[in-house]
This record gives structure tokens, sequence and C-alpha cells, in this order.
């Protein structure tokens, strides 16, 4: 289980070191597993974030010790963020991938499907928590439930598996009004597991390395 100090640094850094961290959450008798494979960085001091909006009961959690979960509902589903260091500061979990080991078996791979199917059947692997909404769905986290709390080792963590990506991409956030600090390169990306995004910056139409995206290289800076 990470520790607080792991979050309690801008929000930049954290979003960036998250990407392949494992989030484990118990339903049942078993361990849902959720790789990271995409992050957006949230400040209040810009405008893209919940925090720049105004202190509010609903977003109490984003002033809340680092480490605690802030979730909230966004197109028509639930979205887990977590608050970091400086107060009204967070990380959007914008994506993943299902995870399996020795903790999170098969049985669990099979909970998450039942809980997160596809409109006609079952929902491709690599898309099973494959944007924001679809990672709460698949681990079965909802906003009332969870919004304020800190992680715990009996239910619900965040674990550093030993896995690190090869190469991050650093690219602009999803979803941002124009004239809210859209421009922001605040989004990062797994670059092996890419298709398992909300979008694949690297097969965006236009795109260009440099100024569309940047790849990060381990011990690059956020």
């Amino acid at each position: 289980m990470l520790p607080p100090s792991f979050f309690d640094r801008p929000s930049p850094e954290v979003a960036r070191d998250l990407v392949g961290k494992v989030l484990r959450r118990r339903i049942g008798d078993v361990w849902a597993a959720v790789a990271v494979v995409e992050t957006e960085a949230y400040s209040r001091s810009e405008k893209g974030s919940h925090a720049s909006l105004g202190r509010t009961p609903s977003r109490e959690a984003l002033w809340a010790p680092p480490g605690t979960i802030y979730m909230y509902y966004s197109r028509g589903g639930d979205s887990l963020n977590i608050s970091v260091g400086g107060d009204g500061n967070a990380v959007l979990i914008k994506g993943g991938r299902p995870f399996s080991d020795a903790r999170s078996g098969p049985e669990a791979l099979e909970v998450m499907h039942r809980l997160n199917p596809a409109r006609s059947g079952r929902r491709a692997l690599h898309k099973l928590a494959a944007g924001q909404t679809l990672v709460a769905r698949a681990l079965d986290l909802r906003v009332p439930e969870w919004t304020g709390r800190p992680f715990d080792a009996g239910t619900f963590f965040v674990e550093d598996v030993g896995y690190r990506p090869p190469a991050i991409v650093r690219c602009r956030r999803l979803g941002i009004p124009v004239g809210r600090d859209e421009d922001l390169m605040l989004r990062y990306v797994d670059v092996a597991h890419a298709r398992s995004a909300t979008q694949n910056p690297l097969t965006k139409r236009a795109w260009r390395e440099g100024p569309d995206y940047q790849l990060l290289r381990p011990g690059d800076p956020a």
C-alpha cells in the first residue's frame, strides 16, 4: 500500500508516478485490480480544476490530507480522484487495464466483467477500464460510499507492484472547456498500454511529438 507521503507532492509528479501502479479493491471474497494507464493532474491555481470553482461540501475532499479519495459524477458515472500535496490539488485516475496476479486472479476478473458489461455482451479486456467511469464501475466505486475516505489496506488501496512504464506520454487533458487552461500538458499515459487509455495520443490524427505530446523516459521531470 502506498504511504501518504507518496501523494504529498505536486500533482504532476504524483500523476506521472501513479501510471503503472495498481488499484486493489476487495469485492466480496475477491480482490479486483486495475493497473493505472492514464492520469490527469489538477491544481487549484488553474481553471480546469474543481478546486478553482470554490470550496464546497461536495469538494471538501480536495482539501483533505494527501491520499484522500475524492469522487464526483461525470458523464453519467462515478470518477475516482486522489488528493495530493497542496490544498485543492488532485489527480484523476483517467483510465486503466485489468491486472492479474496471485492475489487478483480469474475470479476477480469475472467480477469486474459482471460489474462493467458492454451494451452487447462482454467488454473487450483492454477496454474494461479504459475510461474514468469504467475504472470506477469495474471496481464498484461509488461517490456516496467513497468520497472523503482514506485508502485502507483491508478494502481499497494503491500498490506498487514493481512495474515501470518504458515511457509515458505527456499531453493535453481531455474535456477541458475552452478558456479553462485546456492547453496545459497534464495528462499522462503509459506508452506500453496506450490502447487502454480513454484516447490513445499516439494514434491521434495530425498529432506530432513536440507540439502535441512529449515522451517522458524514466527520470525525466513531470
